[in-house]
């Protein structure tokens, strides 16, 4: 059911480096169609339908990527998709966010700020967490942050302390914790005080821009044209881990936020022996092994804990637990 008022604000800007080679700049993880055969971009606008129409969602994105998303998402007005001339990471996105929902729905919009790189198993689920949270922005001056109830200790997700509850389905945030090592995480997890922070927020406008007056003046306002002069500092580092009024919603909806080729696997066809693939590929022998061809055929032969990804023009081998230094090797010129 649509909300009067309701507008969303997708970040949609990222590189996706940590996919690579089958994400490039000129075509990010994102636009990737490899899980579920539609883009993480298309889902993301997908599972918004009946919540909020075409015309109050807007999309943040790198100018780089005009073209790619006027293509994939025709029915979202151009001028709702808002261009970025450079990164200046996710604060600035938000904020400039926040502006153009101001111009179009004045103060009292609710927006929520999603990401375009995320999983959702239960979009159900989601849609209900979701619709909670809106109405607990609208009601209160507060940012409502929503978070996922922990499948398991992860330790490549900050996580959230869940304090008193505070209305139905809505309980206040004590904290903000970075992500944790293993021992760490378990012992939230058996606490079941904590929840995954999955970088999803509800408020309403006047509520972000009070934050934002308070703890990071120079985004209020902003728009593109500003990026210049301005830092390149995250929402959570510029606002969330000093705001004090915050609320968190949870729900277990089967978020990921795919973040390496190694969580990728999770979603990709399972072959035993924790091997998973996309396309032509061929094990023998091999354990918990992830390989996606895109390009050449894959053939593996007694390996374990690998990530094999082809393209047309490269080929990536891996250990599983180095696949979070993609952006090292990027960085030592690979191209």
């Amino acid at each position: 059911m649509r909300k009067r008022g309701f507008y969303a604000a997708i970040l949609s800007g990222g590189s996706g480096e940590r996919f690579w080679p089958l994400s490039t700049p000129e075509h990010p993880k994102q636009f990737l169609t490899v899980f579920g055969g539609k883009s993480l971009l298309r889902q993301s606008v997908d599972r918004l339908k009946g919540l909020v129409p075409p015309e109050r969602i807007l999309i943040v994105t790198a100018k780089s990527l005009a073209r790619a998303t006027y293509r994939e998402l025709p029915e979202i007005p151009k001028s709702n998709i808002l261009l970025e001339p450079c990164r200046r990471d996710t604060a600035a996105a938000v904020a400039t966010a926040c502006t153009a929902v101001e111009r179009m729905g004045g103060e009292d919009a609710v927006v929520a700020v999603l990401t375009a790189d995320q999983l959702m198993g239960d979009v159900g689920a989601f849609r209900r967490v979701l619709s909670v949270s809106a109405d607990a922005a609208a009601k209160s001056e507060d940012i409502v942050t929503m978070g996922v109830k922990p499948a398991y200790p992860a330790t490549g997700f900050g996580y959230i302390r869940v304090g008193r509850p505070c209305g139905d389905g809505v309980c206040r945030a004590e904290r903000f914790v970075e992500k944790p090592d293993l021992a760490t995480a378990k012992r939230y997890v058996r606490s079941g005080k904590y929840v995954w922070n999955a970088g999803m927020f509800v408020w309403k406008v006047s509520t972000l821009k009070g934050a934002l007056a308070a703890h990071a003046p120079q985004l209020v306002g902003i728009s593109p044209k500003d990026y210049g002069r301005l830092p390149k500092i995250s929402f959570d580092y510029a606002v969330m881990e000093k705001a004090r009024n915050v609320l968190v919603t949870s729900g277990d909806f089967g978020w990921d936020d795919v973040g390496t080729w190694t969580s990728a696997g999770r979603h990709l066809r399972q072959m035993g022996s924790g091997n998973a693939v996309l396309g032509d590929v061929t094990f023998l022998d091999c354990e918990g092994t992830v390989a996606v061809a895109e390009g050449a055929k894959v053939a593996a032969l007694g390996v374990k804990d690998l990530v094999v990804v082809t393209t047309k023009d490269a080929v990536l081998v891996a250990s599983k637990d180095r696949v979070q230094d993609l952006k090292k090797l990027l960085a030592a010129g690979v191209k």
